[in-house]
């Protein structure tokens, strides 16, 4: 049976990056921290913290680490069920993978609707924040994975709708003729990352054909909005983000079709269903507000 004292000073390690701020956090000394993953670490027979600055968890470590989150957090409802019978002395941390996009347009509404809980999240594409739910580095996530991942409970939540646009010199410039296969060519792009194939799925939408195109990489979804503004590139921007830009004429829309709506789903863990039921609650209320119903 693991000692939650050892898994604890595990969690606070990983949490603050260093064994001094995790000795603060628990009222205890960096020796008492050292010391405590160490006796984890001998009765596990594995490594468990990378230490480095900050530290870092290796997959032994971030597993644990999760477990112990995950406990946490049923303890924490537990002690509200039982109603002052057992103390509740933790507001337990909600590890969440969600979008940059939706992170900038609709998500953190949910976050503040919701009280009693931490969050610590993990932006990823939403093609690929499922993955993140299998290996259990998170409980929950927002994707573009309609199907459950094993273990999880998964709900629609509607499409987030991009537009496809740019300033009106660039489409002077690069689009003079309109959305061709040749404009698409050699009209720069912005690209969030190598994750990011909406530009991709966009044209081949639009053109019927897969494009290679020069772009630039810009991980920032207000960033992308300013990019398109200055004229640096044309990209896919959350409608939100860009339709008072296009309504005043600072942005133009491109092709024949310049929406793309992507579908979403909130994915959870089903053993902290209960726990989690208030932030799903949240979730679901702030995307019916802001999301198109799919």
């Amino acid at each position: 049976m693991l000692e939650y004292p050892l898994l604890n000073a595990l969690a606070s390690v990983l949490r603050t990056g260093s064994f001094e701020l995790a000795a603060h956090s628990l009222s205890i000394t960096p020796s008492a921290v050292s010391q405590r993953i160490k006796l984890l670490e001998e009765r596990l027979g594995c490594v468990l913290i990378v230490r480095g600055h900050p530290c870092s968890a290796t997959p032994a470590g971030s597993r644990l680490f999760r477990h112990t989150e995950e406990v946490s957090l049923l303890e924490h409802t537990l002690a509200a069920d039982l109603k002052g019978l057992l103390p509740d002395e933790s507001i337990p941390t909600i590890r969440i993978a969600v979008n940059a996009d939706s992170l900038a347009t609709w998500f953190i509404e949910a976050l503040a609707e919701t009280t009693g809980m931490l969050f610590d999240l993990v932006t990823d594409d939403q093609e690929h924040s499922a993955d993140l739910l299998r290996r259990r580095e998170v409980m929950a996530a927002v994707t573009a994975h309609p199907g459950p991942v094993q273990g999880c409970d998964s709900q629609p939540l509607g499409a987030l709708r991009y537009i496809a646009a740019a300033s009106p010199a660039f489409v002077k410039l690069f689009f003079p003729d309109g959305l061709t296969e040749y404009a698409a060519r050699h009209a720069t792009a912005l690209t969030f990352n190598n994750k990011d194939k909406l530009q991709e799925t966009w044209l081949h939408g639009q053109l019927g054909t897969l494009i290679s195109f020069p772009t630039h990489m810009l991980p920032s979804s207000r960033g992308f909005v300013d990019a398109a503004l200055a004229g640096l590139g044309w990209g896919m921007n959350p409608e939100s983000l860009v339709k008072a830009h296009i309504e005043n004429g600072n942005l133009v829309t491109l092709g024949t079709k310049p929406a793309l709506d992507i579908p979403l789903y909130w994915q959870s863990n089903r053993a902290t269903r209960k726990a989690l039921a208030p932030l799903t609650k949240a979730v679901r209320t702030a995307a019916k507000r802001y999301l198109i119903a799919w």
